[in-house]
């Protein structure tokens, strides 16, 4: 911290600067970790700016799409070459002028990978009221990724007691809180995951009923025969690609599909075709896809739904943490080849 004289704040940061568009999977080297950038903050006598210090920083899958060149598909902006990369995090804030944020609120929402930000744009913020729980939990469970777990389960999917449900990439952020919001609900639940860990953990931490390693399995579609002799009412779809299809043959007539993400192919130049679309005609399935975004509505009813299930430990949530915002880079890649196991988290500096 600098010099604070005169109403003049200045602050040396740790930026994670994106270099240049991405083809293929990304690579630590497409980022790069200085600590030249500095903050000045001069208060005006109005305006709506907030000094925050960042302390958990969210990785997500959805950031590899900002990391290629703006599409017609995008419903994101691409990240700037030269520019910090930005995403969910959780702050505290260190010197204000918007009437909403004083000094020392904490708040999650869209920040840059940096140690401090200087924000101006107050839109994506969510003041945090509830400290007796992690603040990295604002990063996933009580954040982005629980929302998006909550409203796609429960608002696309709709759920019915007795469901047979299927998650694919289960012990992800997203799918280890949807598969334990279907066992609350009464479902029997399977999930996919990528090694044998992970799959002890979906049984054993997460109360799934059932749970197989897809990179096992040299029969997808017999997999999930044998956990659905049945067939499937509800797939929360975050992986796409071959388990997309072998879903469809397994899915029961008027089943439903939540489309979360198709995270296999977001490296890929040319999508897998699919071969079993069709399906969705013949069995009647109801196919949505969903952003976040529009569920924000639904946010006081997650933290109503979702508080007291943490703290009556009704509900298992686990992080993959790493220390130093140096680290950040090697962490986003990660998720792309399965490295995490559950959210992974980025400690910038503890509270």
């Amino acid at each position: 911290m600098g010099d604070t004289s005169s109403e003049v704040l200045v602050v040396r940061n740790k930026q994670v600067i994106f270099k240049n568009y991405v083809n293929g999977y990304p690579k630590a080297s497409d980022m790069e970790v200085t600590s030249d950038a500095t903050i000045r903050l001069e208060l005006p006598k109005d305006g709506s700016l907030i000094l925050s210090k960042n302390l958990y920083l969210s990785c997500d899958p959805f950031l590899r799409g900002r990391m290629s060149k703006a599409t017609e598909a995008s419903y994101i902006e691409s990240f700037t070459p030269g520019s910090p990369l930005s995403g969910f995090g959780v702050a505290r804030v260190l010197e204000s002028i918007h009437p909403d944020f004083k000094k020392g609120d904490l708040f999650w929402g869209i920040i840059n990978w940096e140690e401090y930000s200087l924000i101006t744009d107050t839109q994506t913020l969510v003041k945090i009221q509830h400290t007796d729980v992690p603040l990295s939990y604002y990063t996933g469970i009580l954040g982005m990724a629980g929302l998006t777990a909550y409203a796609g389960f429960h608002e696309i999917c709709k759920p019915k007691k007795g469901d047979t449900v299927f998650v694919s990439a289960a012990s992800g952020a997203v799918g280890q809180l949807v598969g334990q919001y279907a066992k609350l609900y009464g479902c029997y639940v399977v999930g996919s995951a990528g090694s044998k860990e992970k799959v002890d953990l979906l049984k054993n931490k997460f109360g799934f009923d059932d749970a197989f390693n897809y990179k096992e399995e040299e029969d997808l579609n017999a997999a999930l025969k044998r956990c659905f002799p049945d067939g499937i009412d509800i797939y929360f779809e975050n992986v796409g690609g071959k388990m997309l299809d072998a879903v469809l043959s397994n899915m029961k007539v008027h089943g439903r599909i939540g489309v979360c993400g198709m995270i296999s192919q977001y490296n890929r130049d040319i999508p897998e075709p699919s071969y079993a679309l069709g399906l969705i005609i013949l069995k009647r399935i109801r196919m949505e896809g969903f952003l976040v975004f529009e569920h924000n509505h639904l946010y006081p009813k997650l933290l109503e739904t979702v508080l007291p299930l943490i703290q009556q430990g009704k509900i298992n949530y686990v992080e993959d943490t790493v220390e130093g915002i140096e680290n950040a880079p090697d962490a986003l890649v990660g998720l792309f080849t399965g490295k995490n196991i559950g959210k992974q988290v980025v400690v910038i500096a503890h509270e």
